[in-house]
């Protein structure tokens, strides 16, 4: 978090594991670089690729390792497994863990059961604990759909969660009933790659506008041509509350 906003954006770069070496994350040290840069408060990433010395080396940043995982090839890729444990993030050096939760999976009884346990290590140790509530399954008709969203999200609090990331839900009166229905700081997570700039930057306004605390944004910013500009642009939305059309402009110039 900053210090002085109490907002954070947050940059997960733990594609590599779901998707393989896609466009953006394959020199993941350059990209952690240039999110840091930008200003981005943390980046996500999972402990092999910070074991292999891929943490970056300029300037400063937040150090998130992600500790739940599968992979698009998976007869079911929601199904995320624990993957590393609290103990082996504190020996890295991290400032938080992350974990993803799929609520309304077929396996949501695993995947609320490793919360729950990477919720008491984190306390005993003192690590934040940063949950990715997302609603996904058969009943879920709209992973967008406020009333999913904002159970999703409340389950993340009621076990333990630090921060919860959860889907933007489109507006932000809807969002509004998501933040106020989470006891915990809520951040909005990217989605997948927007056509425009102006579409992104839309819901990242619309999220802080809705009283979220800020954004963790991955292909949005990883796939764009401008990595450091665009993360830039995003902080001054979250900790300057820029509009969007300002930001726009200072990613078209660079200034």
């Amino acid at each position: 978090m900053n210090r002085k906003t109490r907002k954070t954006v947050i940059v997960p770069l733990d594609h590599g594991v779901t998707l393989g070496p896609v466009r953006g994350i394959i020199d993941l040290r350059e990209t952690v670089n240039q999110c840091a840069e930008g200003g981005a408060n943390a980046v996500v990433e999972h402990k092999g690729m910070v074991q292999s010395g891929y943490r970056g080396y300029g300037k400063d940043i937040g150090l998130i390792i992600h500790i739940s995982a599968s992979t698009s090839l998976a007869p079911d890729p929601n199904k995320k497994v624990l993957v590393a444990t609290v103990e082996e993030a504190l020996k890295m050096g991290a400032d938080a863990v992350s974990i993803h939760i799929n609520v309304g999976a077929a396996d949501e009884d695993l995947m609320l059961s490793s919360l729950g346990s990477i919720s008491e290590r984190c306390q005993f140790w003192g690590m934040p604990l940063l949950a990715m509530m997302y609603p996904r399954g058969e009943k879920i008709a709209d992973q967008n759909d406020v009333q999913y969203v904002k159970h999703a999200a409340r389950v993340g609090a009621e076990l333990g969660a630090d921060i919860v990331k959860t889907n933007y839900t489109g507006s932000p009166e809807t969002f509004k009933e998501v933040v106020k229905g989470c006891p915990v700081p809520v951040i909005a997570a990217g989605g997948p790659k927007t056509k425009t700039d102006e579409e992104f930057l839309t819901q990242v306004k619309g999220a802080m506008e809705a009283g979220g605390m800020g954004v963790a944004a991955g292909r949005n910013v990883f796939q764009h041509d401008r990595v450091a500009d665009m993360v830039r642009a995003i902080a001054k939305i979250v900790h300057e509350n820029w509009e969007v059309e300002e930001a726009l402009k200072f990613i078209k110039s660079g200034k």
